[in-house]
């Protein structure tokens, strides 16, 4: 028997990849272009999800680093952020209003120490120290009753009456350069400006 005519016995039906040439069949039981081109696409995507895989890490990281970065810029930009209080610290000089505000030949002054929550000053008439509170979200503001003066004499001049209005102080408003002093009741009390627009006088005819 010729071996063309074993493979002859073979049902062509059963493996369509075999093809007759000169009397033989030639070719294999399976088709293997087929499976190789099923196995380089599962090399394929087997390839895509390690990459994958590998960049999510580095992405976890980036993103994560990032995070960090910008909450260090906030800290550090809150830090470099100095307090509200540039509207108070330093020298401020009283308006006088009536010639009595100066009848001792001085013009009462506020000096504020924001950092130590301290003020010091002149009534008018006696130098003057003690702390005070302010808040600059609501721009409350209140001095210590215990504040300390010095104990000169002053004739014709009032000071019971300034340091009544100073502790009477609740809030205050910074207007074009002038600080204003307000009671509980939104009524005005006084008005300080940062230099004497005027020489201070004694009131006196």
């Amino acid at each position: 028997m010729r071996g063309s005519d074993a493979v002859e016995q073979i049902p062509h039906s059963l493996n369509p990849g075999l093809h007759l040439l000169d009397g033989y069949f030639t070719g294999t039981l399976f088709d293997l272009s087929t499976k190789n081109t099923g196995m380089l696409k599962a090399m394929i995507a087997a390839c895509m999800l390690l990459a994958l895989a590998c960049q999510q890490p580095e992405t976890k990281k980036t993103t994560k680093d990032s995070t960090a970065a910008a909450s260090l810029a906030a800290n550090t930009q809150v830090r470099q952020t100095p307090p509200d209080s540039t509207v108070l610290e330093g020298s401020w000089y009283l308006q006088p209003v009536l010639p009595s505000d100066t009848a001792a030949g001085r013009r009462p002054t506020l000096q504020f120490d924001v950092k130590k929550s301290r003020f010091s000053g002149n009534t008018g008439c006696n130098n003057m120290n003690g702390k005070f509170w302010f808040g600059a979200a609501d721009s409350s503001i209140s001095f210590s009753e215990k504040l300390v003066t010095t104990k000169m004499a002053c004739t014709g001049y009032n000071e019971k009456a300034f340091l009544k209005s100073l502790l009477q102080a609740t809030h205050f408003k910074v207007q074009n350069g002038v600080m204003i002093l307000m009671g509980s009741d939104n009524a005005e009390l006084s008005r300080w400006e940062r230099k004497p627009s005027a020489p201070a006088t004694s009131g006196k005819a």
